[in-house]
Parts: C-alpha cells; sequence; structure tokens
C-alpha cells in the first residue's frame, strides 16, 4: 500500500501541472480571439447612428474592443491593430477603400448594385470583403407583390441607364410569381415623369428600387403625384418612402442590419483568423402600408404582421 503513495502522489502532481498549463492555455486563447473592431460611419445621419449602436449593444458581453470613426476622419491610424473594419454606408466604403493597408471589411447598409459594381473590386485589394445589403431580394419583393396584390399581372420599374443589369434579375423574379415586367430605362437626356409616364400606361403596380438617380429627396414628390394620378400603386423599399406616399413597402431598418451585423461579427472573429459569410441580403426585414393611400386607391390589404408572417419575416 505504501509502495503506491509516490506514484499516486507524482500522478496527482503531473495532473495539478497539466491542470495549470491548460488554464493558461484558455487565458491565452481568450486573450487571443479578443479582437479590435472599427466601424467607420459614413456621417453622422441617425440611421449610421443606429446601426453603431445596435452593433455595441450587441457586443457589449464579448471579449472585443469596439471604436467608431467618420468616413471624412478616416486616417490609416485609425485602423492600427484592427481585426475586422465595419463600412457602414457608401462612403464609409469608399474611404476605407482609399486606404492600401487594412483588414478584411464589412460593408453594410449599402446597395447591392454599388457593392457588386464598384465596392467589391475596391474592397477585396489588401484583404477580404463582403457585404449586407441595404435592398430585399427580388425575389421576396416578388412574392410580397404576389401575397398583397393578388391580381396583379404587370409591374413596372424605372431605372437609369446604369442599373439596367438588374432588369433580367427582377424579370426572371416576378416570373416565377406569373407577372410579367415592364421596364423603362432612364438615360442621361430623357426626362424622368414622361419615362414615368410610359410605364404607368401599361403596367397596374409600381415598383421602387434603391437607384439614387430615379427616387431621390429632389424625385420623390413628383414621383408619387404622377403614380397617384394614374392611380397605380407603389411598393417601395423603406418606410420613409411608405410616409412620403408608397402604398407599400418591405424594407429592413438600421437596427435590423445592425443587429445581422452584430451576428455575423461575432461569427467572423471566433477563429483564429477573420472569416465573413458570404455578400447577403438582410435576413430581418418588416413590412409597413400606408393606410391612408390604400384608402384613397381603393386597396384593402392583408395585415403588416400576416404578410411579414407570409414571408417568413425575422423581426
Amino acid at each position: 500500500m505504501t509502495a503506491c503513495m509516490p506514484s499516486r502522489r507524482a500522478t496527482l502532481q503531473r495532473i495539478a501541472r497539466w491542470g495549470l498549463v491548460c488554464v493558461c492555455l484558455i487565458l491565452v486563447s481568450a486573450q487571443a480571439v479578443a479582437a479590435r473592431v472599427v466601424v467607420v460611419l459614413s456621417n453622422d445621419s441617425a440611421p449610421y447612428q443606429e446601426v453603431y449602436q445596435v452593433v455595441r449593444t450587441l457586443l457589449d458581453d464579448s471579449p472585443h474592443e469596439l471604436s467608431r470613426v467618420y468616413a471624412d476622419k478616416l486616417t490609416a491610424s485609425a485602423l492600427g491593430g484592427a481585426s475586422l473594419v465595419v463600412a457602414v454606408g457608401v462612403r464609409a466604403g469608399d474611404a476605407v477603400a482609399l486606404l492600401a493597408d487594412r483588414p478584411p471589411v464589412l460593408a453594410v447598409l449599402v446597395p447591392r448594385a454599388w457593392y457588386v459594381r464598384d465596392g467589391r473590386s475596391k474592397l477585396d485589394g489588401s484583404g477580404y470583403a463582403s457585404a449586407i445589403y441595404l435592398d430585399q431580394p427580388f425575389e421576396r419583393q416578388a412574392r410580397l407583390i404576389n401575397l398583397a396584390f393578388p391580381d396583379v399581372r404587370r409591374v413596372g420599374v424605372l431605372l437609369s441607364n446604369d442599373q439596367g443589369d438588374l432588369v433580367g434579375e427582377l424579370d426572371a423574379a416576378l416570373r416565377r410569381q406569373q407577372i410579367d415586367l415592364l421596364p423603362g430605362m432612364l438615360t442621361s437626356d430623357e426626362r424622368l415623369i414622361g419615362t414615368l409616364e410610359n410605364v404607368l400606361s401599361g403596367a397596374d403596380l409600381l415598383l421602387a428600387v434603391a437607384d439614387p438617380k430615379v427616387f431621390n429627396r429632389n424625385t420623390a414628390q413628383s414621383l408619387f403625384l404622377t403614380t397617384y394620378r394614374y392611380r397605380v400603386p407603389v411598393v417601395g423599399y423603406s418606410q420613409s418612402l411608405t410616409r412620403a406616399g408608397a402604398l407599400l413597402s418591405l424594407h429592413s431598418s438600421p437596427a435590423q442590419i445592425g443587429r445581422q451585423t452584430a451576428e455575423w461579427v461575432l461569427g467572423a472573429l471566433r477563429g483564429a483568423s477573420v472569416r465573413l459569410p458570404p455578400p447577403a441580403y438582410p435576413a430581418y426585414f418588416g413590412v409597413s402600408i400606408n393606410e391612408q393611400v390604400a384608402r384613397s386607391l381603393g386597396f384593402a390589404l392583408l395585415p403588416e404582421a400576416e404578410l411579414e408572417a407570409r414571408l417568413g419575416g425575422k423581426r
């Protein structure tokens, strides 16, 4: 019995030493996964600030350090030691792209057209990049139109000339719902309202796409007045468009984009190296209805919550 004691004591000592080593490794590992994340905002407007505040709140319990900088103040030193950059908005993405040495970049609250055409090539230069788009997938928009307006068979859309590559994708999504597309392409020398009227003369509904050359603060009122005169409802892409005169909109709020951003950031920093998912549309979205416009145009729509549920929406 006594002969066994030294062996048992030695075994316990080895276990204790290994336990101490494991604790040290765990502590070193915990320190290793703690990362610095820099959030670059396009400006200090409310939507960008809301994305940042949501990300900050959801990362509070993580070991990661979060800092904020504005696009017009961005310098290379601001990204020093960062493992990941989150660029909120197009201006932020463009500002980050000007810096030669940068960590992986996640661009959020950006139009898909910008990222596919310019953003990806600019941001992929010295590191990996991905994006969470501002706009909704055409498939989701087509399903909403079919749910809310089952009698609609012709959907018009107005696009600037440099967005022409979207026509084929939108047409395919609508055709799967047995709906025809009537596109109106706006070239630099064409009148906006004249092109819109050509589309409205044959359309049952107008789908607004996030094209800044078509829908902006200078054109929105004229566009909505014209569609109202033609008694053609508009499906928009933001709550502000619903308030401005769209009958119905499918959109993701800055808070919803912020939530998805935080989930992606936490997932990307989970391993030894930063791994971002491929670019994607918003996972969380909602539907808003302008009840006054609905009454004026004689539409009785399903409630917002029911439309969201049928689309598989997540708030």
